[in-house]
C-alpha cells in the first residue's frame, strides 16, 4: 500500500523504469529534489481542473446535467495515480515492447511525453496505429469506468459521438500499448490515471438499461475493481474483462 513506488522491468514483454505516486486526493511525492515535488504538484493541481472541465463537457454531450459525472464519480475525492516512465532506446532494451497491450481503469488517462511516438492504439479493425502526440501536447484517453457507466449509450450512438469520445465499436476504453520500435534515445512519459473516489459504486447508468438493453458490466466500488485482478490500488491494472457480463443469445 505504499503511495510512492519505484520499479524496473527489463524483459521481452516490458522495458521501462518507473516511479508511481498517488496524486489525488492526497499528494504523495519524494521530498527531494524540492523543485521536482513543487513542479509535479502544480501539474496535478491544474490537471484536476482539466478533469472537472472534461467531466462537464462529456456529461453535456451525453445529455446529462454538466455536473453528472463529477457527482456520480465524486471526482473531488477521486483517486489519481501517476506513473512516470523512462523507456530505453531500442538497442538497449530486451524486447520491442515498452508496456504490453492494456486498457486503463478510471475516468480518463492524461499523458505527456518528451519524444513523439511510442504509443499505439488498437483500432476496431484490429490494426495498431501510432499516435502522433506533438511536444507539449496532453493526450487524453478515456478509461474503463466511463465505459462501465455509459457503455450502453455509447454503443447506441457511437457514430454520432465518435469524434468527441474516440469510441469505435462502442468502446470508450481503448486498448493500447507502448513500443520501443526504432527509438534512438530515451523516451520519458508521465501517464496519470484519473479515477472516481475509491468508495464510489460504479455500475451501468440506470437511464440506459431496460429489457432490450441489459447491463453489460457488473457494478462494484472503484477500490474493489482495482483489487479484482489480485493487484493493489497503486498498480491500477484494468479489470474490465472481469467486470464484463457475457451476453446470451
Amino acid at each position: 500500500m505504499d503511495r510512492i513506488r519505484w520499479g524496473l522491468r527489463s524483459h521481452a514483454g516490458e522495458n521501462r523504469e518507473y516511479l508511481k505516486i498517488v496524486a489525488h486526493p492526497e499528494y504523495h511525492c519524494p521530498s527531494k529534489p524540492a523543485s521536482f515535488r513543487g513542479a509535479i504538484g502544480e501539474y496535478f493541481k491544474r490537471m484536476h481542473e482539466v478533469e472537472l472541465g472534461l467531466a462537464k463537457a462529456i456529461s453535456k454531450i451525453l445529455g446529462y446535467e454538466e455536473t453528472y459525472i463529477e457527482k456520480e464519480f465524486k471526482l473531488e475525492a477521486g483517486f489519481d495515480v501517476s506513473a512516470m516512465n523512462l523507456y530505453p532506446p531500442s538497442f538497449q532494451s530486451k524486447g520491442s515492447i515498452g508496456v504490453p497491450e492494456h486498457t486503463d481503469p478510471g475516468f480518463f488517462v492524461s499523458l505527456i511525453q518528451d519524444v513523439n511516438g511510442g504509443l499505439q492504439m488498437l483500432t476496431h479493425k484490429g490494426n495498431w496505429v501510432t499516435d502522433n502526440i506533438p511536444r507539449n501536447a496532453i493526450f487524453i484517453n478515456l478509461g474503463d469506468h466511463l465505459e462501465v457507466s455509459i457503455c450502453i449509450y455509447i454503443a447506441k450512438a457511437r457514430m454520432h459521438y465518435h469524434f468527441y469520445l474516440y469510441c469505435p465499436m462502442g468502446s470508450t476504453s481503448h486498448i493500447h500499448q507502448v513500443i520501443l520500435d526504432n527509438n534512438e534515445v530515451n523516451r520519458i512519459s508521465m501517464a496519470t490515471l484519473h479515477g472516481p473516489s475509491l468508495d464510489i459504486f460504479v455500475a451501468p447508468a440506470s437511464r440506459f438499461i431496460d429489457e432490450s438493453h441489459p447491463p453489460a458490466y457488473r457494478g462494484m466500488t472503484y477500490k474493489e475493481s482495482l483489487e479484482l485482478n489480485g493487484s493493489d490500488e497503486i498498480d491500477v491494472q484494468s479489470s474490465l474483462s472481469l467486470l464484463r457480463i457475457p451476453f446470451s443469445l
